[in-house]
């Protein structure tokens, strides 16, 4: 099952010496969407027409998921986020939102860091974030993460079993169940099937540790000191909590999640 979403097109986009799978549609202002784990674009296909009224919108698979490529290296999140800035200038958005959820997120926040003069606007989504407060602590409780990072091991464990353990992994994380489609999860577990991409979205929790150092460093530039300001934070959760169920204070929309970076001021 190949996911298409009326109204929207997909195209390959070479960049950064690989081929990204990009779904656009949509005017106005850019917006990227970048999706998590165990994810591809299709994450975003309930918003997408939501915001395609407004936006002119794209949301693509990244390096290692879905029909993007699935190269031998580059996971990190700085090199990911590389790919997700040309893919949005090969579409002809010098200056453009993000928006990016669990990985996504992770691959949105050095994207605003190291584009910062293409990046107009930042949301993090339901992610703790590599070298930011309680990361190490955060990463130890949570058991995929070590599993994922384990050379070799998922892939072995997991092959033929995509849905099996997508559909599980899935249900116990979400909030209301009735939102659960079993169709959702077979286009996530076929394109986990493809050649390479258990292997790609495992390269993704395996490059951490390099993206725990470069966020040390990303923390020293001053869009980090006033990205999270004592008001109005800047990065938000969409639904009001993070990975670990943590409440914050957020409204808990998309609209109102993506605000401008701040310029030594707070955001909005």
């Amino acid at each position: 099952m190949i996911a298409t979403l009326k109204g929207f097109t997909q195209q390959l986009v070479p960049v950064n010496g690989i081929k990204i799978n990009a779904v656009t549609g949509g005017s106005g202002p850019p917006i990227l969407l970048l999706h998590g784990w165990p994810e591809t674009w299709w994450e975003w296909h309930k918003v997408m027409p939501l915001l395609a009224d407004d936006f002119s919108v794209v949301a693509m698979d990244l390096r290692g998921a879905g029909f993007s490529d699935c190269p031998l290296d580059g996971y990190d999140k700085a090199t990911m986020a590389r790919d997700a800035h040309e893919v949005m200038v090969a579409l002809g958005h010098e200056r453009y939102a993000v928006c990016g959820h669990d990985i996504g997120g992770m691959v949105a926040l050095p994207q605003a860091a190291i584009h910062r003069k293409a990046v107009t606007h930042l949301a993090v989504l339901d992610v703790p974030l590599p070298g930011w407060t309680g990361w190490e602590a955060t990463a130890a409780r949570l058991w995929h993460f070590g599993f994922h990072m384990s050379r070799d091991l998922p892939e072995r464990l997991l092959y033929g079993r995509e849905y099996d353990y997508l559909s599980a992994f899935m249900a116990e994380r979400f909030y209301d169940h009735s939102s659960f489609n079993p169709a959702d999860i077979e286009i996530y577990a076929k394109a986990m099937a493809l050649p390479g991409r258990t292997r790609g979205g495992m390269e993704w929790y395996r490059a951490f540790a390099a993206d725990h150092a470069a966020a040390l460093e990303y923390k020293k530039q001053p869009l980090a000191t006033c990205a999270w300001p004592r008001r109005r934070p800047a990065v938000r959760c969409a639904d009001g909590a993070d990975a670990q169920g943590v409440r914050h204070r957020c409204e808990g929309r998309l609209d109102r999640a993506v605000q401008p970076l701040c310029r030594g001021r707070a955001a909005g």
